[in-house]
């Protein structure tokens, strides 16, 4: 990306520091704005993306990004892994995450420690399948990130990303486009009190390489693409790459 945009753009700090306070900042009502904003298509996004990895039967995944373990969660019934492992840089996110997973009495199979995915503390070659929901466009070097998943996965192991792209087609592309820029912004604001978190979201979307051109990324880095699956008219799309 040309353009580093960051949440709180007059803080000096670095994205790394600013993504890591937005999230601390909202983490009591992520979940909640997620399924509001989405209309609650959040979960059938995750459930659709994590299917492509089905037919691979990854044993050990990692979950980059994980936030508040909604995919590590639903990885755990629909992949059935013998462990997932979920970092994070925002430690707020993680102890709402916990909190899921003891409900759902997955601890067995599911942990979450804070980490960076600039710096991902595993060896080489570890895992079978790592993961990333609405997670890669808040990397402050993308390519650095991906670079990290690449070196940590076994290989022929998968990498998948889900994440917020941009549709094309009229006319759901104008009405997508005013929701998220006026509507989306307004909402988040009015309830999770952070000003600059929903405005940030949209502002790093469009700044993205979405489609082709973060397969050409993946593929520059190693990965081969296996699938490429826009949903929902393109408001995101899943991303598929073999180590």
């Amino acid at each position: 990306m040309s353009t580093t945009v960051k949440p709180y753009q007059e803080m000096q700090s670095g994205k790394r520091e600013q993504v890591e306070l937005m999230f601390n900042n909202i983490s009591p009502k992520y979940d909640l704005l997620n399924k509001v904003l989405s209309l609650g298509i959040d979960k059938i996004w995750r459930k659709k993306s994590l299917n492509l990895l089905k037919s691979n039967q990854p044993k050990v995944i990692l979950d980059v990004a994980t936030g508040t373990a909604d995919l590590a969660i639903e990885a755990a019934g629909r992949l059935k892994p013998t462990s997932i492992i979920g970092i994070d840089i925002a430690e707020e996110m993680l102890q709402i995450g916990r909190e899921k997973i003891r409900a759902r009495k997955l601890d067995q199979i599911i942990t979450l420690q804070k980490g960076d995915s600039e710096k991902i503390n595993f060896p080489d070659n570890t895992f079978d399948a790592v993961v990333v929901s609405f997670g890669v466009r808040n990397f402050e070097h993308l390519e650095i990130g991906l670079g990290e998943i690449y070196r940590v996965l076994k290989p022929g192991g998968n990498i998948m990303v889900l994440e917020f792209s941009k549709p094309q087609k009229a006319p759901f592309k104008q009405v997508y486009q005013f929701y998220f820029k006026n509507i989306l912004p307004v909402i988040g604001k009015l309830v999770s009190k952070d000003t600059a978190a929903y405005t940030y979201l949209p502002d790093s979307v469009n700044a993205f390489p979405d489609g082709k051109a973060f397969c050409s990324i993946l593929e520059k880095l190693g990965f081969g693409i296996e699938h490429y699956k826009p949903f929902t008219f393109g408001v995101c799309t899943a991303y598929v790459g073999k180590k």
